[in-house]
């Protein structure tokens, strides 16, 4: 059997964080995630029981250290590691980045973002912790320089698809999945990880985030509110890292792989902002560049 070489979710994130103890109460107390593993420098919490969504490492610096892409077999990953190597972008790692990942790869991509792609078997589930917090980790949101490069990136090497276009190069929403989008591009003087997003199931979880941030004397960055690419409603605070945190509900899912991309002009709000088409000031200012950035 062979391979097309394209990814089947979107895994996990890592990230560098200066205060390791401030994520990792930011992630139990506030996201409402649960604490997989802390020792030795990192810590790693998930939504979903038995994976590993998010994982944090102790650094002099607050950064994204990579993204986890799953591949759904070992002839996915290898034509995936195959495509990379013709591309001639540099491997970091032959081996998975995480103890916790036996089969994978790592590398550096367009802007110094890095990917590792692995293999690990299906085990998504809705099955609650009994307390608060969302139902899996979704996506993530990239800001980029050349965002066309990115676009062609994970479309060429990954098996992207292009859902939702703003402009001629402002944003990209790609899908790998049914999702919406597991990754979005939007164009910046910089490149960095703007934020990672969770879904939960209600817009009342939302609320409750909102709430949560309020008794410990923070705020909402953004929200409730409704996009018009994805069509989900969101809200949005600022973690300790500096990245944003998304908790999101509703997103749209696309089952037609034939569907047509959604062109939005760059001046319509709309596709930003359903319900009364602003945004706040500073919001996009946000974010953690690529390690060694």
């Amino acid at each position: 059997m062979t391979g097309t070489g394209s990814i089947s979710e979107i895994g996990y994130v890592s990230l560098q964080a200066r205060d390791l103890g401030a994520v990792a109460r930011n992630a139990t107390e506030l996201l409402g995630l649960t604490e997989v593993e802390i020792g030795g420098g990192k810590a790693t919490f998930a939504a979903q029981p038995g994976r590993r969504e998010i994982v944090y490492t102790q650094s002099n610096e607050d950064a994204l250290d990579h993204v986890g892409l799953v591949a759904s077999n070992r002839d996915e990953l290898a034509a995936i590691r195959d495509k990379v190597q013709r591309a001639g972008y540099a491997i970091i790692s032959e081996h998975p980045l995480e103890s916790h990942i036996e089969e994978g790869f790592a590398f550096v991509g367009p802007e110094g973002f890095s990917w590792q792609v692995y293999t690990e078997p299906a085990s998504y589930s809705m099955v609650k912790n009994g307390g608060y917090g969302p139902d899996r980790f979704g996506h993530v949101n990239i800001q980029a320089i050349d965002t066309l490069a990115q676009r062609d990136f994970l479309a060429d090497v990954f098996g992207f698809r292009v859902s939702d276009r703003i402009g001629h190069d402002a944003a990209f929403f790609m899908r790998c999945n049914n999702d919406h989008h597991g990754v979005a591009v939007f164009k910046s003087t910089r490149p960095a990880l703007h934020h990672h997003a969770w879904q939960t199931q209600s817009i009342v979880d939302l609320g409750r985030l909102g709430d949560r941030l309020a008794r410990r004397g923070a705020r909402l960055a953004w929200g409730p509110v409704r996009h018009g690419a994805g069509d989900n409603i969101a809200a949005y605070y600022v973690e300790p890292t500096g990245a944003v945190i998304e908790l999101y509900t509703d997103l749209e899912m696309i089952f037609d792989p034939e569907r047509q991309i959604r062109q939005w002009s760059e001046d319509d709000s709309y596709w930003i902002n359903q319900w009364d088409g602003q945004v706040p000031a500073g919001i996009l200012d946000h974010g953690v560049p690529p390690i060694g950035r």
